[in-house]
Protein backbone atom coordinates (compact mmCIF):
# COMPACT_ATOMS: atom_id res chain seq x y z
CA UNK A 1 0.00 0.00 0.00
CA UNK A 2 1.43 3.55 -0.91
CA UNK A 3 2.16 5.49 1.94
CA UNK A 4 0.43 9.04 2.59
CA UNK A 5 2.68 12.27 2.15
CA UNK A 6 1.05 14.46 4.98
CA UNK A 7 0.98 17.93 4.75
CA UNK A 8 0.31 18.04 8.61
CA UNK A 9 3.30 15.24 9.51
CA UNK A 10 4.04 16.91 12.82
CA UNK A 11 0.62 17.48 13.96
CA UNK A 12 -1.34 14.70 15.65
CA UNK A 13 -3.86 13.95 18.22
CA UNK A 14 -4.96 17.45 19.94
CA UNK A 15 -4.22 17.17 23.45
CA UNK A 16 -8.13 17.90 23.97
CA UNK A 17 -9.11 14.51 22.59
CA UNK A 18 -5.89 12.86 24.77
CA UNK A 19 -7.22 14.52 28.11
CA UNK A 20 -10.56 13.60 27.54
CA UNK A 21 -10.40 10.46 26.74
CA UNK A 22 -7.91 9.85 29.67
CA UNK A 23 -10.90 11.79 31.72
CA UNK A 24 -13.08 8.98 30.66
CA UNK A 25 -10.54 5.75 31.19
CA UNK A 26 -10.21 7.29 34.80
CA UNK A 27 -13.67 8.75 35.66
CA UNK A 28 -12.14 11.68 36.31
CA UNK A 29 -13.37 15.38 36.57
CA UNK A 30 -13.04 16.76 33.14
CA UNK A 31 -12.25 20.60 33.35
CA UNK A 32 -9.87 19.92 30.33
CA UNK A 33 -12.13 20.75 26.88
CA UNK A 34 -13.89 23.66 26.90
CA UNK A 35 -17.70 22.40 27.41
CA UNK A 36 -20.44 23.33 29.58
CA UNK A 37 -21.79 20.33 31.70
CA UNK A 38 -24.92 21.99 32.10
CA UNK A 39 -28.38 22.26 30.12
CA UNK A 40 -29.12 24.54 27.85
CA UNK A 41 -32.03 27.01 28.35
CA UNK A 42 -35.29 25.58 27.54
CA UNK A 43 -36.60 28.15 25.67
CA UNK A 44 -33.66 27.08 23.40
CA UNK A 45 -34.85 23.57 23.23
CA UNK A 46 -38.07 24.44 22.33
CA UNK A 47 -37.31 26.92 19.42
CA UNK A 48 -35.17 23.83 18.46
CA UNK A 49 -38.02 21.32 18.43
CA UNK A 50 -39.94 24.28 16.43
CA UNK A 51 -37.20 25.01 13.88
CA UNK A 52 -37.60 20.55 13.28
CA UNK A 53 -41.16 20.62 12.88
CA UNK A 54 -41.73 23.70 11.00
CA UNK A 55 -39.04 25.07 8.87
CA UNK A 56 -37.07 23.76 6.12
CA UNK A 57 -34.58 20.89 6.42
CA UNK A 58 -32.88 21.38 2.89
CA UNK A 59 -30.04 24.06 2.28
CA UNK A 60 -29.52 27.28 3.27
CA UNK A 61 -28.59 29.78 1.25
CA UNK A 62 -24.76 29.47 1.23
CA UNK A 63 -23.80 32.78 2.92
CA UNK A 64 -26.94 31.64 6.19
CA UNK A 65 -30.37 32.31 6.81
CA UNK A 66 -30.98 35.94 5.81
CA UNK A 67 -33.38 36.15 8.98
CA UNK A 68 -30.75 35.21 11.28
CA UNK A 69 -28.10 37.85 9.68
CA UNK A 70 -30.56 40.48 9.95
CA UNK A 71 -30.97 39.87 13.64
CA UNK A 72 -27.37 39.81 14.42
CA UNK A 73 -26.77 42.98 12.28
CA UNK A 74 -29.14 44.30 14.91
CA UNK A 75 -27.42 42.98 17.79
CA UNK A 76 -24.22 44.33 16.19
CA UNK A 77 -25.55 48.08 16.05
CA UNK A 78 -27.08 47.77 19.66
CA UNK A 79 -23.90 46.50 20.91
CA UNK A 80 -21.57 48.86 18.52
CA UNK A 81 -23.50 51.92 17.70
CA UNK A 82 -22.37 51.65 13.68
CA UNK A 83 -24.13 49.79 11.64
CA UNK A 84 -23.20 46.88 9.36
CA UNK A 85 -25.01 45.05 6.23
CA UNK A 86 -25.97 41.60 6.27
CA UNK A 87 -26.17 40.79 3.35
CA UNK A 88 -22.62 41.70 2.31
CA UNK A 89 -20.86 41.22 5.68
CA UNK A 90 -22.72 39.03 7.55
CA UNK A 91 -21.14 34.87 6.70
CA UNK A 92 -22.87 31.95 8.94
CA UNK A 93 -20.41 29.27 9.43
CA UNK A 94 -20.19 25.92 10.90
CA UNK A 95 -18.28 26.49 14.17
CA UNK A 96 -15.13 29.51 14.41
CA UNK A 97 -12.66 27.12 13.54
CA UNK A 98 -14.50 26.54 10.13
CA UNK A 99 -14.48 30.42 9.70
CA UNK A 100 -10.73 31.02 10.99
CA UNK A 101 -10.13 28.46 8.10
CA UNK A 102 -11.99 30.28 5.57
CA UNK A 103 -10.43 33.49 6.43
CA UNK A 104 -7.01 32.16 6.37
CA UNK A 105 -7.41 29.92 2.85
CA UNK A 106 -8.81 33.04 1.50
CA UNK A 107 -5.94 35.74 1.97
CA UNK A 108 -2.86 33.69 2.64
CA UNK A 109 -0.66 32.26 0.00
CA UNK A 110 2.33 30.16 -0.47
CA UNK A 111 5.18 31.14 1.06
CA UNK A 112 3.36 34.09 3.06
CA UNK A 113 3.97 34.63 6.73
CA UNK A 114 1.26 35.11 9.54
CA UNK A 115 1.84 36.23 12.93
CA UNK A 116 0.35 34.02 15.91
CA UNK A 117 0.00 35.68 19.43
CA UNK A 118 1.12 32.17 21.55
CA UNK A 119 -0.53 30.53 23.68
CA UNK A 120 -3.22 30.37 21.19
CA UNK A 121 -5.78 28.09 19.61
CA UNK A 122 -3.95 25.26 17.92
CA UNK A 123 -6.61 25.46 14.73
CA UNK A 124 -4.46 28.16 13.51
CA UNK A 125 -1.02 26.84 12.55
CA UNK A 126 -2.94 24.03 10.26
CA UNK A 127 -5.07 26.50 8.78
CA UNK A 128 -1.77 28.49 7.84
CA UNK A 129 0.44 25.32 6.96
CA UNK A 130 -2.34 24.25 4.79
CA UNK A 131 -2.34 27.33 2.91
CA UNK A 132 2.02 26.65 2.65
CA UNK A 133 2.13 29.49 4.82
CA UNK A 134 4.37 30.23 7.69
CA UNK A 135 3.31 30.53 11.09
CA UNK A 136 5.41 33.24 13.13
CA UNK A 137 4.99 33.24 16.71
CA UNK A 138 5.50 35.80 19.41
CA UNK A 139 5.11 35.26 22.88
CA UNK A 140 2.23 37.19 25.03
CA UNK A 141 3.94 38.91 27.93
CA UNK A 142 3.92 35.86 30.90
CA UNK A 143 2.02 36.18 33.34
CA UNK A 144 0.00 39.32 31.99
CA UNK A 145 -0.16 37.71 28.67
CA UNK A 146 0.16 41.30 26.99
CA UNK A 147 1.27 41.87 23.66
CA UNK A 148 4.40 42.84 22.73
CA UNK A 149 4.51 45.30 20.12
CA UNK A 150 8.27 45.51 19.67
CA UNK A 151 8.73 41.64 18.81
CA UNK A 152 6.10 42.18 16.66
CA UNK A 153 7.38 45.17 14.82
CA UNK A 154 10.65 43.13 14.56
CA UNK A 155 8.84 39.96 13.15
CA UNK A 156 7.38 41.91 10.12
CA UNK A 157 8.72 41.39 6.61
CA UNK A 158 7.76 41.95 3.51
CA UNK A 159 6.02 38.34 3.70
CA UNK A 160 3.74 39.69 6.45
CA UNK A 161 0.34 39.03 5.32
CA UNK A 162 -1.76 38.87 8.63
CA UNK A 163 -1.72 38.49 12.01
CA UNK A 164 -4.00 36.38 14.26
CA UNK A 165 -5.49 37.85 17.56
CA UNK A 166 -7.68 36.66 19.75
CA UNK A 167 -9.68 38.89 22.68
CA UNK A 168 -11.31 37.20 25.16
CA UNK A 169 -7.70 34.91 24.85
CA UNK A 170 -7.99 31.08 24.99
CA UNK A 171 -6.39 29.99 26.63
CA UNK A 172 -5.39 32.46 29.04
CA UNK A 173 -8.70 34.94 29.79
CA UNK A 174 -6.56 38.08 29.33
CA UNK A 175 -8.25 40.87 27.13
CA UNK A 176 -6.35 43.00 24.48
CA UNK A 177 -7.57 46.56 26.20
CA UNK A 178 -7.90 50.15 24.16
CA UNK A 179 -4.68 50.88 24.82
CA UNK A 180 -3.15 47.64 22.62
CA UNK A 181 -6.03 47.79 19.97
CA UNK A 182 -4.47 51.79 19.37
CA UNK A 183 -1.49 50.34 19.35
CA UNK A 184 -2.65 47.54 16.66
CA UNK A 185 -4.36 50.11 14.27
CA UNK A 186 -0.97 52.21 14.30
CA UNK A 187 0.70 49.42 13.08
CA UNK A 188 -1.80 48.49 10.33
CA UNK A 189 -1.01 52.29 9.61
CA UNK A 190 2.04 51.48 9.05
CA UNK A 191 1.94 48.33 7.33
CA UNK A 192 -0.75 48.79 4.50
CA UNK A 193 -0.33 44.98 3.47
CA UNK A 194 -1.39 43.57 6.39
CA UNK A 195 -4.79 41.97 7.58
CA UNK A 196 -6.13 41.24 10.50
CA UNK A 197 -7.72 37.81 11.51
CA UNK A 198 -9.78 38.81 15.39
CA UNK A 199 -10.95 35.44 17.06
CA UNK A 200 -13.72 37.12 19.23
CA UNK A 201 -15.47 33.92 20.14
CA UNK A 202 -15.75 34.73 24.02
CA UNK A 203 -16.94 38.12 23.04
CA UNK A 204 -19.85 38.02 25.46
CA UNK A 205 -17.89 36.72 28.31
CA UNK A 206 -16.26 39.02 29.85
CA UNK A 207 -15.98 40.25 33.73
CA UNK A 208 -15.55 42.51 36.26
CA UNK A 209 -17.43 45.74 34.27
CA UNK A 210 -14.70 45.48 31.75
CA UNK A 211 -16.56 46.59 28.12
CA UNK A 212 -16.13 44.02 25.43
CA UNK A 213 -14.28 45.43 22.51
CA UNK A 214 -13.88 44.16 18.99
CA UNK A 215 -11.06 45.17 16.34
CA UNK A 216 -14.03 46.34 13.70
CA UNK A 217 -14.43 49.00 16.52
CA UNK A 218 -11.36 50.75 15.19
CA UNK A 219 -11.45 52.36 11.78
CA UNK A 220 -7.59 51.70 11.20
CA UNK A 221 -8.51 48.00 11.46
CA UNK A 222 -12.03 47.70 10.06
CA UNK A 223 -11.62 47.53 6.26
CA UNK A 224 -9.13 44.84 6.58
CA UNK A 225 -10.28 42.44 9.37
CA UNK A 226 -12.12 39.25 9.59
CA UNK A 227 -14.16 39.25 13.29
CA UNK A 228 -14.88 35.55 13.99
CA UNK A 229 -17.87 34.13 16.52
CA UNK A 230 -19.12 31.40 17.74
CA UNK A 231 -23.06 30.88 19.17
CA UNK A 232 -21.79 27.42 20.63
CA UNK A 233 -19.89 29.84 23.82
CA UNK A 234 -23.23 31.96 23.82
CA UNK A 235 -25.87 30.00 24.05
CA UNK A 236 -23.96 26.77 25.68
CA UNK A 237 -24.02 24.37 22.58
CA UNK A 238 -20.29 24.05 21.55
CA UNK A 239 -21.84 20.74 19.72
CA UNK A 240 -23.74 22.70 17.14
CA UNK A 241 -21.11 24.04 15.37
CA UNK A 242 -22.55 27.35 14.61
CA UNK A 243 -20.48 30.64 13.96
CA UNK A 244 -20.29 33.30 11.74
CA UNK A 245 -17.71 35.80 10.17
CA UNK A 246 -18.07 39.40 10.14
CA UNK A 247 -15.85 41.57 7.44
CA UNK A 248 -16.40 44.37 5.14
CA UNK A 249 -17.90 43.24 1.43
CA UNK A 250 -14.71 42.84 -0.49
CA UNK A 251 -13.13 40.49 1.93
CA UNK A 252 -16.69 39.13 2.76
CA UNK A 253 -16.40 38.01 -1.21
CA UNK A 254 -12.97 36.31 -0.72
CA UNK A 255 -14.09 34.39 2.02
CA UNK A 256 -17.01 33.26 0.67
CA UNK A 257 -15.56 31.67 -2.28
CA UNK A 258 -13.66 29.29 0.36
CA UNK A 259 -16.77 28.80 2.64
CA UNK A 260 -18.95 27.57 -0.64
CA UNK A 261 -16.28 24.97 -0.98
CA UNK A 262 -15.81 23.89 3.12
CA UNK A 263 -19.60 23.54 3.83
CA UNK A 264 -21.63 24.90 1.81
CA UNK A 265 -23.91 26.15 4.02
CA UNK A 266 -24.51 25.28 8.05
CA UNK A 267 -27.33 22.69 9.35
CA UNK A 268 -30.58 24.70 8.64
CA UNK A 269 -32.70 23.63 11.34
CA UNK A 270 -30.10 24.71 13.85
CA UNK A 271 -30.14 28.71 12.25
CA UNK A 272 -34.01 28.73 12.25
CA UNK A 273 -33.55 27.36 16.52
CA UNK A 274 -30.73 30.24 16.58
CA UNK A 275 -32.86 32.88 14.71
CA UNK A 276 -36.10 31.65 16.78
CA UNK A 277 -34.26 32.10 20.12
CA UNK A 278 -32.35 35.90 19.23
CA UNK A 279 -36.32 36.85 18.03
CA UNK A 280 -37.93 36.00 21.84
CA UNK A 281 -34.69 36.33 23.69
CA UNK A 282 -32.48 39.41 22.18
CA UNK A 283 -31.38 40.46 25.17
CA UNK A 284 -29.41 36.81 26.32
CA UNK A 285 -25.86 37.84 25.75
CA UNK A 286 -26.47 40.35 28.61
CA UNK A 287 -26.69 37.68 30.82
CA UNK A 288 -23.57 35.93 30.14
CA UNK A 289 -20.85 37.94 32.22
CA UNK A 290 -22.75 37.83 35.57
CA UNK A 291 -23.63 34.15 35.05
CA UNK A 292 -20.03 32.91 34.50
CA UNK A 293 -18.06 35.28 36.71
CA UNK A 294 -19.84 34.14 39.86
CA UNK A 295 -18.50 30.97 38.53
CA UNK A 296 -15.50 32.15 38.14
CA UNK A 297 -15.28 34.06 41.35
CA UNK A 298 -16.86 31.00 43.08
CA UNK A 299 -14.11 28.27 41.77
CA UNK A 300 -11.52 30.78 42.96
CA UNK A 301 -13.36 31.14 46.44
CA UNK A 302 -13.21 27.25 46.77
CA UNK A 303 -9.54 26.79 46.39
CA UNK A 304 -8.58 30.02 48.26
CA UNK A 305 -5.45 28.90 50.82
CA UNK A 306 -3.88 26.28 48.63
CA UNK A 307 -0.60 26.24 47.01
CA UNK A 308 -2.46 27.00 43.37
CA UNK A 309 -1.81 30.36 42.50
CA UNK A 310 -4.62 31.86 39.76
CA UNK A 311 -3.25 34.30 37.26
CA UNK A 312 -5.72 37.15 35.72
CA UNK A 313 -8.67 35.76 34.09
CA UNK A 314 -10.79 38.78 32.89
CA UNK A 315 -12.67 36.21 30.18
CA UNK A 316 -13.91 33.32 28.78
CA UNK A 317 -14.31 30.73 30.74
CA UNK A 318 -10.88 28.97 31.64
CA UNK A 319 -8.72 29.88 34.70
CA UNK A 320 -4.97 29.42 34.33
CA UNK A 321 -3.27 27.97 38.07
CA UNK A 322 -0.08 28.24 38.49
CA UNK A 323 1.29 24.76 40.17
CA UNK A 324 4.96 25.63 40.40
CA UNK A 325 4.76 25.66 44.25
CA UNK A 326 3.73 22.28 43.94
CA UNK A 327 6.08 20.54 41.76
CA UNK A 328 8.32 21.15 38.90
CA UNK A 329 7.30 18.36 36.92
CA UNK A 330 6.41 19.31 32.93
CA UNK A 331 2.97 20.87 32.83
CA UNK A 332 2.20 17.52 30.27
CA UNK A 333 3.36 15.22 32.19
CA UNK A 334 1.71 16.87 35.32
CA UNK A 335 -1.79 16.89 33.85
CA UNK A 336 -1.57 13.52 32.82
CA UNK A 337 -0.83 12.80 36.49
CA UNK A 338 -3.90 14.68 38.13
CA UNK A 339 -5.93 12.58 35.59
CA UNK A 340 -4.64 9.25 36.45
CA UNK A 341 -4.11 9.27 40.45
CA UNK A 342 -6.08 11.92 41.16
CA UNK A 343 -9.35 11.98 38.85
CA UNK A 344 -9.47 15.83 37.37
CA UNK A 345 -8.54 16.62 33.85
CA UNK A 346 -6.96 19.42 32.53
CA UNK A 347 -5.12 21.26 29.74
CA UNK A 348 -1.20 21.70 29.87
CA UNK A 349 -0.84 25.68 28.48
CA UNK A 350 2.21 24.53 26.96
CA UNK A 351 0.90 22.58 23.88
CA UNK A 352 -0.79 25.90 22.95
CA UNK A 353 2.80 26.92 21.86
CA UNK A 354 4.38 26.08 18.28
CA UNK A 355 7.72 25.13 20.19
CA UNK A 356 6.16 23.76 24.05
CA UNK A 357 7.00 27.11 26.54
CA UNK A 358 6.53 25.99 30.06
CA UNK A 359 5.23 28.25 32.77
CA UNK A 360 3.94 25.26 35.23
CA UNK A 361 0.22 26.69 34.44
CA UNK A 362 -2.73 24.13 33.60
CA UNK A 363 -5.94 25.66 32.25
CA UNK A 364 -9.01 24.55 34.07
CA UNK A 365 -12.49 25.12 32.76
CA UNK A 366 -15.23 26.76 34.86
CA UNK A 367 -18.00 26.10 33.01
CA UNK A 368 -19.36 23.51 34.77
CA UNK A 369 -22.17 23.00 37.67
CA UNK A 370 -21.82 24.36 41.34
CA UNK A 371 -21.94 20.48 42.20
CA UNK A 372 -18.89 19.61 39.39
CA UNK A 373 -16.98 22.74 40.61
CA UNK A 374 -17.34 21.80 44.31
CA UNK A 375 -15.71 18.34 43.59
CA UNK A 376 -12.97 19.65 41.36
CA UNK A 377 -11.77 21.78 43.76
CA UNK A 378 -12.04 19.33 46.55
CA UNK A 379 -9.83 17.32 44.39
CA UNK A 380 -7.63 20.62 43.94
CA UNK A 381 -7.33 21.00 47.41
CA UNK A 382 -6.04 17.38 48.28
CA UNK A 383 -3.31 17.47 45.75
CA UNK A 384 -2.32 20.73 47.51
CA UNK A 385 -2.41 18.93 50.99
CA UNK A 386 -0.69 16.01 49.57
CA UNK A 387 2.26 16.96 47.41
CA UNK A 388 2.96 20.23 50.02
CA UNK A 389 3.47 17.81 52.56
CA UNK A 390 5.34 15.66 49.99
Amino acid sequence: MNSVKSKLPKIGETIFTTMSALAQKHNAINLSQGFPDFPMDELLINCLQKAITDYSHQYAPMAGLPILRELLAEQWFEKHEFPIDPLSQVTITSGATEAIFDAVQAIVHPDDEVIILEPCYDSYIPAILLANAKPIPIPLEFPTYQIDFHRIYQAITPKTKAIIINTPNNPTGSIISHQEFLQLEKLFYEFPQLYLISDEVYENIIFDGIKPLSAFDYKGLRDRTFAVYSFGKSLHVTGWKIGYCIANPHLTNEFRKVHQYVTFSSPTPLQYAIYLYMKQNPNYYTLLPQFFERKRNSFLNLIQNTAWKPLDCSGTYFILLDYSSLTDQNDVVFAKLLTEQYGIASIPVSVFYQEPTDHKVLRFCFAKKDETLKLAAEKLKFISQSLCVE
